[in-house]
């Protein structure tokens, strides 16, 4: 049941990484850190649309991104369901779906957040990080892995960059608080690095 719950997911995965790495000129760094086995929080900044894509390309893996409930009304509701999204009412912050997530992940699956709840449309490098992926980190035993994605998504960009960093995992000892600056110090580096490349 669980492959067949995949095919559209991988169908449009294989469709698709062709042409966006073509098309945005993606370049992806360090994959390799990304274990072959156990449940994954993918974690990262969020400052368009599209953030998710490249993730997606990135791993063969079944994500299940956290996504605004808005996008299972709109045109491309279908599309989203297809790709095993969980929808989030950000009014009720989290509730069902830190339990559908929580699920996914005692399944052995993997999950994609953005922490920063919404995207960042500010000067600010990062908005300040919910506490939902650490949460699920500390009750499932999930790796996170971290990754920061900047760029332009403009057309044979030169500066589209994804770059994962070190993966870890949240104790049950560990403080919420303390977890989620270290995750946010994480995204931080990676998302400096990528610029720092790009200047160069």
């Amino acid at each position: 049941m669980t492959k067949i719950k995949e095919l559209p997911y991988k169908i449009l995965r294989f469709l698709l990484s062709p042409f966006w790495k073509w098309y945005y000129n993606l370049k992806i760094v360090n994959k390799n850190v990304i274990p072959k086995n156990g449940p994954i929080i993918f974690c990262g900044n969020h400052q368009n649309f599209k953030d998710q894509f490249p993730v997606i390309i990135a791993t063969s893996k079944m994500i299940h991104w956290m996504s605004k409930k808005e996008y299972f009304e709109g045109p491309f509701s279908l599309f989203f369901k297809l790709m095993g999204c969980i929808s989030v009412d950000r009014e009720n912050h989290g509730g069902t779906s830190l339990e559908i997530a929580k699920k996914y992940l005692n399944e052995n699956s993997n999950i994609g957040i953005f922490p920063e709840g919404t995207r960042n449309k500010t000067a600010k490098e990062l908005l300040p990080f919910k506490k939902g992926a650490v949460y699920l980190a500390q009750k499932t035993n999930a790796t996170i892995i971290p990754f920061a994605i900047t760029g332009d998504y403009h057309f044979r960009s030169h500066n589209t960059i994804l770059r994962f960093g070190t993966p870890f995992k949240v104790s049950l000892q560990e403080d919420l608080d303390e977890a989620n600056k270290h995750l946010y110090n994480e995204i931080l580096k990676l998302k400096r690095q990528n610029i720092q490349i790009t200047r160069n």
